[in-house]
């Protein structure tokens, strides 16, 4: 079985140049979790890229998706689609980022027998970005409307993130809102896992 991680920095987490290189985000604890449970021949390959958005992947979506021939890609992408453009307030128009976003599920529906698993674009309590929902929010049913379209799993952690959060420091999950520490990065692999177990069994 073959497991493909895609999105930006929070998947790369560090990963390098390498994408047998799992970087020290979610994809690491998920694969931890994945190997331990349908064993060590499971091939996982994280093809996360900081700073990419939506757009990007569908630059590289041949390359580094449709030629892998993955049994299992994700896709979590978004939040840069919001960020990027925040500071000038030049929003990134919705119907352009859901283009970007249907033409390379389409494409892994039509090229791949992969099963897609998505997960939401998320921001956690973080007051100095709190003026990115105005944008975020309207994005994120953009991709609860293609994950109904397209996935096998999705996983809303906009949603599950603000419900495990309660009761905790704003920044037990991670420090700026955006990038998940180790305690983040563990909630996303333990659902990541269930999310292919459900799939793959």
């Amino acid at each position: 079985m073959r497991i493909l991680f895609q999105g930006d920095s929070i998947t790369d987490a560090g990963r390098g140049n390498d994408p047998a290189g799992l970087g020290q985000g979610y994809p690491f604890y998920a694969t931890k979790l994945i190997k331990e449970h349908f064993g060590e021949d499971t091939e996982c390959l994280n093809y996360g890229i900081s700073g990419n958005r939506a757009e990007n992947l569908v630059e590289r979506w041949q390359r580094d998706a449709i030629d892998l021939q993955p049994d299992i890609v994700s896709i979590l992408i978004g939040i840069n689609d919001t960020w990027h453009r925040a500071a000038e307030k030049n929003w990134m128009p919705h119907d352009y980022f859901e283009s970007c976003y249907r033409d390379i599920l389409k494409r892994t529906k039509e090229q791949t027998n992969a099963k897609i698993i998505i997960l939401e674009q998320f921001l956690l309590d973080a007051p100095d970005k709190e003026f990115f929902r105005v944008d975020l929010d309207p994005k994120i049913q953009i991709t609860r409307k293609l994950a109904r379209e397209y996935a096998d799993v999705f996983i809303p952690l906009d949603g599950l993130f603000a419900a495990a959060a309660l009761g905790h420091d704003p920044c037990f999950f991670s420090g700026d809102g955006v990038h998940p520490n180790a305690e983040g990065s563990k909630f996303i692999a333990g659902l990541y896992f269930e999310a292919v177990k459900k799939i793959a069994e």
